[in-house]
């Protein structure tokens, strides 16, 4: 199973890959929409990315909550746990 540090390796990989973000810039504190500059499509390609990295099907509300970097790193595990 992909350990909360793999999952947040390829994280930071796809933020700086799709949307130009700084990888030094992608810490678990980090707020998605306030310090990287994502909008809502850009939150929904990274989820479709996350399922491809996983093999798992998420559900949108799901990650209605998530505001920060760390919080997608807990809704992952959770998920994969599940």
């Amino acid at each position: 199973m992909l350990s909360r540090d793999d999952v947040f390796e390829k994280l930071k990989g796809y933020l700086e890959d799709m949307f130009e973000v700084p990888p030094e810039k992608v810490t678990p504190e980090a707020r998605l929409f306030e310090d990287l500059d994502l909008d809502s499509i850009d939150a929904v390609d990274l989820v479709v990315k996350l399922q491809e990295l996983t093999g798992r099907k998420f559900k949108p509300e799901e990650f209605k909550s998530v505001r920060t970097v760390g919080d997608v790193l807990d809704r992952v595990q959770d998920l994969l746990a599940a």
